[in-house]
């Protein structure tokens, strides 16, 4: 059975998905893509090729945060975003905007990390700045008899918000919301940021990326945490513009054979994995929802953002453990990852290989560089 190729397609539902799940337990296959790849290992070395995809990162429509990440008028993150540093805020109005990280006075950064405020306050000089970017107040103004105020706001970069996302486009000719519309409503909006964190990969972000998107490597990286309780090689795959989702089954999913459509929930017994071009992860665990964001740092360098998201119910004490048990056990399936990821980093320095290979098993990781380098086309044009 070959992977869903036609990008216009809707995902298909969680009872299509347990169905073809079942199909590959019954006859021992997997989803398998259209063609193997291979990708030159000097474009995980390379620093301009970095720099290509730097300029990717810069001119399209990519995720910021969750939007329960600044759920109060007032919260803010400040980050970097492909090199440039960034600062997106929810106003007054409620509207979260996005604005490069930068006074208009002599550069300072107004922010860093994240929190809440009700202005913008350069740390240098005290120029501030309402939530909506604009200039409100300059201490000792007389001594600026040419600056306009209403022409000196903070620079805006595109910002929009959809199915519980933020997305922003540093490309000021960018259509943001024709850009994100194959995207599905991913996250409810009844949900709350449970916890975030940020770490650094030594690691250069496609080898960090690839390894969230095959089942391959199951049976033999995670000999004793998920190999136990999933399938090594089984997961459906399927397209959604240029993203991809993969649906990684647990053997509790024999559960639901013979249910009743009404009857059947795939919380704890499948995780979803979202792969949101280029360089977005979100992943479904139960009860919660995990966001990762992978920014370049340098060719072998990667800043990990992680939000962990969550919906509210009645048993608040129930949810709480089940959550923090998934996420006690994702975690130790990630270090495993993280040890193979460094090896493959290292492996680099090794020259044995000119190129990586991926088959047919690996056919999101496929359809990542298969994009990636159509885009690496787009902006050296």
């Amino acid at each position: 059975m070959s992977e869903n190729t036609n990008d216009q397609k809707p995902l298909l539902s969680d009872i299509e998905v347990v169905r073809r799940i079942f199909t590959h337990i019954d006859n021992a296959t997997t989803d398998l893509g259209k063609q193997s790849w291979q990708e030159p290992t000097d474009n995980y070395r390379s620093k301009e090729r970095l720099e290509s995809e730097l300029k990717i990162l810069q001119s399209r429509s990519i995720v910021f945060c969750p939007s329960s990440a600044i759920a109060k008028i007032g919260d803010y993150i400040a980050r970097d975003v492909a090199s440039v540093p960034l600062i997106v805020v929810r106003g007054l109005d409620g509207v979260a905007r996005a604005f490069r990280n930068a006074c208009r006075h002599r550069g300072v950064q107004l922010a860093n990390g994240h929190g809440c405020t009700r202005a913008l306050v350069c740390p240098y000089h005290g120029w501030a700045y309402s939530l909506d970017g604009s200039l409100r107040n300059i201490p000792h103004e007389q001594g600026f008899p040419d600056v306009d105020k209403a022409t000196r706001g903070l620079v805006e970069v595109a910002c929009f918000e959809s199915n519980g996302l933020i997305f922003i486009n540093q490309n000021p000719r960018a259509d943001i919301e024709q850009d994100i519309a194959c995207i599905p409503n991913l996250i409810p909006d009844n949900t709350r940021l449970l916890n975030s964190s940020s770490q650094i990969v030594n690691a250069n972000w496609k080898l960090y990326l690839e390894s969230s998107l095959e089942g391959y490597h199951i049976r033999q990286t995670h000999k004793s945490t998920f190999f136990p309780v999933q399938y090594d090689n089984l997961t459906v795959v399927e397209a959604f513009g240029q993203n991809s989702r993969v649906a990684f089954p647990y053997q509790s999913i024999e559960g639901l054979r013979g249910k009743e459509q009404a009857d059947m929930s795939v919380d704890g017994r499948l995780t979803y994995v979202y792969h949101l071009f280029p360089n977005v992860v979100i992943s479904t665990f139960p009860g919660c929802m995990q966001v990762n964001v992978l920014e370049p740092i340098d060719e072998s360098t990667t800043r990990q953002h992680t939000y962990l998201v969550s919906g509210i119910c009645e048993s608040e004490t129930a949810l709480l453990n089940a959550v923090t048990e998934g996420q006690n056990f994702a975690a130790k399936g990630a270090i495993e990852d993280l040890e193979i990821v460094l090896s493959a980093q290292q492996g680099l320095a090794s020259k044995a290989n000119e190129h990586l290979e991926f088959g047919l098993f690996e056919s999101a990781i496929v359809r990542l560089h298969t994009h990636l380098a159509k885009e690496f086309e787009r902006v050296s044009e």
